[in-house]
């Protein structure tokens, strides 16, 4: 039997929500690319996995280093309530975005998550910058 043909694809119109939310949960880092070279991006880009030192190494130009263990709302009283807050890890094998995420949401924060994080970032031929951690 054809294994992609066992289970039935799932009606159109069942997909609408699932799809529509992941869609504005996500962006890609294309999007993020092009976003950080204008003059405001419209969203704070958080690096929220590792250590200063990993940190330092290599992130996403513009990133700010902020651990996902280390959102409250104390260290996030610096930016309007309504500020968009963007997201990355290192990749799909960590979770640190999504538990960011889940914190900035717990917080009444909008966020949005960079599918692919510095490994989806690496596969586009984006540069890194190299600084420590502020």
């Amino acid at each position: 039997m054809n294994p992609v043909l066992a289970r039935p694809a799932p009606a159109p119109e069942s997909l609408i929500a699932p799809l529509a939310l992941q869609c504005a949960l996500h962006t890609d880092c294309h999007d993020v690319h092009d976003a950080m070279a204008l003059p405001d991006p419209g969203f704070v880009l958080l690096h929220v996995m590792g250590t200063p030192e990993t940190y330092a190494r290599r992130h996403v130009p513009g990133a700010i280093f902020l651990p996902h263990r280390q959102l409250t709302a104390e260290r996030l009283a610096g930016w309007p309530a309504d500020t968009l807050f963007v997201v990355y890890c290192s990749g799909p094998h960590c979770n640190a975005a999504e538990q960011a995420a889940l914190a900035l949401a717990r917080l009444g924060r909008p966020v949005k998550i960079m599918l692919g994080g510095i490994l989806g970032w690496e596969f586009e031929g984006f540069a890194f910058a190299t600084a420590p951690a502020a």
